[in-house]
């Protein structure tokens, strides 16, 4: 799994919140979880300290390992 990037300046970014502000260039970033089979938005279940994710379209449980996040700019 690899950290998104910041779309604004390459920072890497934490993968545990989906609204965050960049600790590098300040700007407000919303990341997604993207199932890699469907494309679409991934729920998050947080559980006893774990996250897993879950796609409604596929219906199914997706692996942290092969999930994909995509990082925007949100306006402010």
């Amino acid at each position: 799994m690899q950290a998104p990037l910041c779309p604004s300046c390459q920072a890497e970014l934490d993968t545990r919140s989906k609204e965050q502000t960049c600790g590098q260039c300040q700007a407000h970033v919303r990341v997604t979880a993207i199932c890699p089979t469907c494309q679409q938005e991934l729920e998050r279940l947080k559980a006893c300290g774990a996250v897993d994710y879950f796609c409604n379209h596929c219906n199914s449980l997706v692996s942290k390992r092969s999930v994909h996040f995509c990082a925007a700019i949100q306006p402010v």
